[in-house]
């Protein structure tokens, strides 16, 4: 089984907190798909933009589901994309968020990506409770 890493990328913190979520994927026996180490390191340029969409989607196709960064006062752009895509393609979806603040009074994150999610999990250790149920199960 295959899991995309989605999260914002864009500086160490972001890229640390992905690689921690894609760690805990690996330790229950997925294989993952995580952009900024496993994508073409080459493509840097502006004329590279669209291989590098059309890998992401690709990766996001090839998987079986999709464990997504939600922290921050609000979920990263491409991120919210990506669940979007994932969710129109039918996959399984987990949603990650840490982030003690609530966007508000009802919900965790944004409506639409916590009504999207087919699991939010508060912390590493349920991510880990969350996908060795969901290893079990398939």
């Amino acid at each position: 089984m295959r899991a995309y890493i989605a999260g914002p990328l864009f500086n160490e913190s972001e890229r640390w907190f992905d690689e921690q979520i894609e760690a805990v994927a690996r330790l229950v026996g997925l294989e993952t798909f995580l952009p900024h180490r496993d994508g073409d390191l080459r493509l840097h340029g502006p004329d590279d933009v669209p291989r590098i969409f059309e890998e992401d989607r690709n990766a996001i196709d090839r998987a079986d589901l999709v464990i997504a960064n939600l922290n921050g006062v609000t979920t990263d752009d491409g991120t919210a994309w990506e669940l979007g895509y994932a969710y129109a393609r039918g996959k399984y979806l987990i949603g990650v968020y840490t982030d003690w603040r609530l966007q508000h009074r009802y919900q965790i994150v944004n409506l639409m990506l916590e009504c999207s999610l087919n699991k939010l999990v508060r912390s590493l250790d349920e991510l880990e409770t969350a996908l060795r149920e969901y290893v079990k199960n398939r």
